[in-house]
């Protein structure tokens, strides 16, 4: 089994043990949490983020604003299968604001949410999945012949199967930024304009890592990769690449099983025939399995692009998520 098993099934207990005085947990799990109505407080704005990746996009909206707080920024931590304490039920109940990945994946703050309680404004990124910008629109040049539903333009573009792993999606945290900035503006109005300013700004910065997979989507369309987990799935997406990943191998290491002799070998044989140019390897969910692909990519000569689900120490959103598309970049780059 896998060193950080994908495990779901004991939060709801926790959690509502964890909530205290927020009374029992709801039996429907599977419920997505509506936020609840925002009004203008008094006092400090505090924002809860499931993790540091959402108190990334959060801090940049929030600037010295509000305080921002991630229950989870140890690259060891699972959210798929992390066990809030009574802390954290705390943190999220007395929130101003909580910004979460939803989807299912990080399930303890829909658990916490979801029992009868306060009610906590929130912004659930996935919920965000292929919503537009306004920001979008003003960037068209008037002179731009590309067709507005062209997959890779980086603008307009719809996606192929639902996958919860939006952070890699970098229109999807612009899409978050800006609702983080509308709930701010709610709730501190005197400084609505400048929430406003400050998600328009992050917008401007998401370029930055949607200019790079505009541009392999160009140079390496349909290049065929392979990964070992499927969290690097709207980066792929944005960049056109083909992933050739067997569906049951990356199906079976999401879900914290082992993958059937056949989908090991079918994966161990897309890289030693080299019918695939990169393997993209999740460092913070390894075990003998993966560790083995890798083995085999690199025995091979795949070039092996580290990705990660929460943010390395020192390192913003932007800068994160750049780094990525820009690890693939050179991955694809032909050999000098």
């Amino acid at each position: 089994m896998r060193q950080l098993a994908r495990s779901t099934t004991a939060l709801v207990g926790l959690t509502c043990a964890a909530a205290l005085a927020m009374t029992a947990c709801s039996s429907d799990t599977s419920t997505s949490n509506s936020s609840a109505p925002v009004t203008a407080i008094d006092g400090p704005i505090t924002i809860v983020a499931s993790t540091n990746v959402w108190g990334s996009v959060a801090q940049a909206v929030a600037g010295d604003l509000a305080s921002v707080e991630s229950i989870i920024a140890d690259p060891s931590a699972d959210p798929h299968s992390y066990e809030a304490s009574a802390g954290d039920a705390a943190k999220v109940a007395e929130a101003s604001l909580v910004v979460y990945n939803g989807g299912g994946y990080d399930e303890f703050i829909d658990d916490i949410l979801g029992s009868e309680g306060k009610n906590v404004p929130s912004v659930n990124a996935y919920d965000l999945v292929g919503s537009d910008h306004t920001h979008d629109a003003e960037e068209a040049a008037p002179n731009d012949s590309t067709d507005s539903t062209d997959s890779t333009d980086g603008h307009g573009h719809s996606h192929g199967d639902a996958n919860e792993h939006v952070w890699f999606d970098a229109e999807v945290a612009a899409s978050t930024a800006e609702s983080i900035a509308e709930k701010l503006g709610q709730l501190d109005p005197d400084n609505a304009a400048q929430y406003t300013a400050n998600a328009d700004t992050f917008h401007d910065q998401v370029h930055r890592i949607t200019d790079v997979t505009n541009k392999i989507a160009v140079d390496h369309a349909n290049a065929p990769v392979a990964q070992t987990e499927p969290i690097a799935h709207y980066l792929i997406e944005e960049s056109d690449l083909d992933d050739r990943t067997p569906e049951d191998f990356k199906n079976a290491l999401e879900s914290g099983n082992d993958p059937s002799p056949a989908s090991i070998a079918a994966t161990r044989d897309l890289l030693t025939s080299k019918s695939v140019r990169v393997l993209v390897y999740n460092i913070q969910t390894q075990d003998a399995v993966t560790q083995d692909i890798r083995s085999t990519a690199e025995a091979a000569g795949i070039p092996v692009v580290e990705v990660t689900e929460t943010l390395p120490e020192g390192k913003t959103y932007i800068e994160w998520q750049t780094q990525a598309a820009e690890d693939l970049e050179s991955a694809l780059a032909p050999a000098s």
